[in-house]
């Protein structure tokens, strides 16, 4: 189960965002405007490639 949902500080009190939460294995996105919907579960091994992926863009 991913919980401990989180969105960015920079989102401010908008609705127009993201959230990120973490399972024991994998990692989850959904819209902050329908929690409730379907949510993208990534393996955790995923996520961070995909985050590694953006530190070498800058």
């Amino acid at each position: 189960m991913i919980g401990d949902w989180r969105k960015s500080s920079h989102s401010g009190e908008e609705s127009n965002c993201v959230e990120v939460g973490r399972g024991p294995d994998q990692v989850g996105v959904r819209d902050t405007k329908d929690r409730d919907g379907a949510t993208l579960r990534f393996d955790t091994g995923t996520w961070n490639r995909f985050l590694r992926s953006l530190d070498e863009r800058d």
